[in-house]
């Protein structure tokens, strides 16, 4: 891996810069972090490649490394950090209330909040503290691809603006809503840094009692979304779309909701991830007709 030498504290600075390749991972080791360099620009070494990690599975946010579920054994957990070097490891045990507060536990390091670079987007956020999806992420770029310029979506579960970002950067109008008053702050700071302040409007509160008027597409990234549905539908039109999360099928639950509401729908429904046994995150793509 073609590498320059900087700083670790300088990363954040310099994660935009010409000469950065973004498609791989600086090296961090000590206050001294090996960046990945494109291609046709100065490198100061080229690193040996590192050896494929085949150990337990965890996501990087920024500098920090996540894990779900159980608790990695100690022989896990010291794998993790010896190939990816991060200032910290959380486990996420699970998410308390409405406002999806992560149960975490720190295992190893420091965590806190972090800057986070996803598919040409940045998020800054605090995994101890706030939700972050990354199994989402082939969601998130689908959502992106479909958003017309335009559009006026509704985000009903914004959290710190994984679809909300996207949607805006795509040329949507986003009305981005969220109950949590640290995922919100989060939300706000990262329009700002994505240059959409113009496309998002941003509200503190429960979305059912938050939506107005009526919209092109509507974003339910929520478990529960399907129980929302007798308010979702008197902000429809015909042509308009809904995404509906869920765990498992619900396109039954979906068309009888549609059918009380005195409209029709064409419904899609697509695997995002395994669950858990015999369990699929599902979204349903609903065209209202």
């Amino acid at each position: 891996m073609r590498a320059r030498k900087v700083p670790a504290a300088a990363l954040a600075d310099i994660a935009d810069a010409e000469w950065v390749d973004p498609s791989r991972r600086p090296y961090v080791e000590g206050g001294v972090a090996w960046v990945p360099v494109r291609e046709g620009y100065f490198a100061d070494t080229d690193l040996p490649e590192r050896e494929t990690y085949r150990g337990r599975g965890y996501h990087l946010l920024g500098d920090v490394a996540v894990v779900h579920g159980d608790a990695p054994t100690k022989e896990e957990l010291t794998a993790i950090v010896e190939h990816c070097r991060p200032r910290g490891v959380v486990q996420v045990k699970g998410f308390l209330s409405e406002m999806r507060i992560p149960d975490i536990e720190v295992l190893y390091g420091t965590a806190g909040e972090v800057r986070h670079r996803e598919q040409g987007y940045t998020f800054f956020l605090d995994p101890t503290k706030v939700m972050f999806s990354q199994g989402n992420r082939n969601e998130k770029a689908r959502i992106a691809s479909l958003v017309r310029p335009g559009e006026r979506v509704a985000d009903m579960f914004a959290g710190i603006g994984y679809f909300t970002i996207p949607a805006a950067m795509s040329g949507a109008r986003v009305h981005a809503m969220e109950i949590n008053p640290i995922a919100f702050e989060y939300l706000q700071r990262n329009i700002m840094a994505n240059r959409v302040r113009g496309r998002v409007t941003g509200e503190l509160g429960d979305c059912r009692e938050l939506l107005s008027g009526v919209y092109d597409r509507i974003l339910m990234g929520h478990f529960d979304a399907p129980s929302m549905l007798g308010d979702v539908l008197a902000h429809v039109r015909e042509g308009s779309v809904l995404h509906i999360h869920s765990i498992g099928d619900v396109n039954e639950t979906i068309r009888e909701r549609v059918d009380e509401a005195g409209f029709s729908a064409a419904v899609t429904s697509r695997r995002v991830k395994k669950y858990g046994p015999h369990a699929w995150h599902m979204v349903q793509d609903v065209t209202i007709s």
